[in-house]
């Protein structure tokens, strides 16, 4: 995308954030990496869940961070690529950035935070669907949040998040049933550290009896 397209965008946000208390800057600037620390900390509540679950359950959680790595990696790839300047230095009458604008060669487009939540959202959605309702919003709010700092254009986020959820969706679709069936055969071994690590499986379910 031509990036004067949003850059009055761009100019409109970053004047808001310059209206805000210094309260507001410093939680925009650590709500990205907070927001990260939240998503790894639910990685790890969803796998120590799913050793209690079945294969297929197994099988979500642990793919959630490998599916969110892909969409990190299509993302600086696609960055590369396209090789667009950020904003903070772009971007002619700008108020100056919250935070120190990334050096010559740290592109804009795609954001690769957005991206990395828009992945994660959609991953720990599918280990866990009812927490839709977090990880959505958090997602969201980390990609603006990039943009209220100064660093990126709206554009950058956007694609990001687009990116990052459907990268997101297409590993963990490909690779569910070879890690259901991986999760069986490491569950199956026997090994101390593969019960750790894989638990015990969903309990067998008790049959009724019939009494005549």
């Amino acid at each position: 995308m031509d990036s004067s397209v949003t850059a009055p965008l761009y100019r409109d946000i970053t004047d808001f954030a310059h209206d805000m208390p210094s309260w507001v800057h410093h939680l925009a600037e650590i709500w990205t990496e907070l927001g990260l620390l939240v998503f790894g900390l639910l990685f790890v509540t969803g796998w120590w869940r799913a050793r209690n679950r079945d294969d297929r359950a197994l099988a979500l959680a642990v793919l959630a961070p490998v599916a969110t790595a892909f969409g990190y990696v299509v993302s600086e790839v696609l960055k590369t690529a396209v090789t667009e300047e950020r904003p903070c230095r772009a971007v002619a009458g700008a108020a100056a950035s919250l935070v120190t604008c990334p050096p010559y060669g740290d592109w804009s487009f795609p954001s690769n935070h957005s991206a990395i939540a828009g992945a994660a959202a959609v991953a720990v959605a599918l280990v866990r669907p009812a927490l839709a309702w977090l990880t959505v919003p958090m997602a969201l709010l980390m990609a603006f949040s990039r943009v209220f700092v100064g660093v990126h254009y709206p554009h950058d986020v956007a694609v990001g998040l687009l990116l990052g959820a459907l990268v997101s969706a297409l590993v963990v679709f490909a690779l569910r049933r070879p890690a259901q069936s991986l999760a069986r055969t490491v569950r199956s071994s026997g090994a101390p550290v593969a019960a750790w690590a894989c638990g015990p499986g969903a309990a067998p379910r008790r049959s009724r009896r019939r009494h005549g």
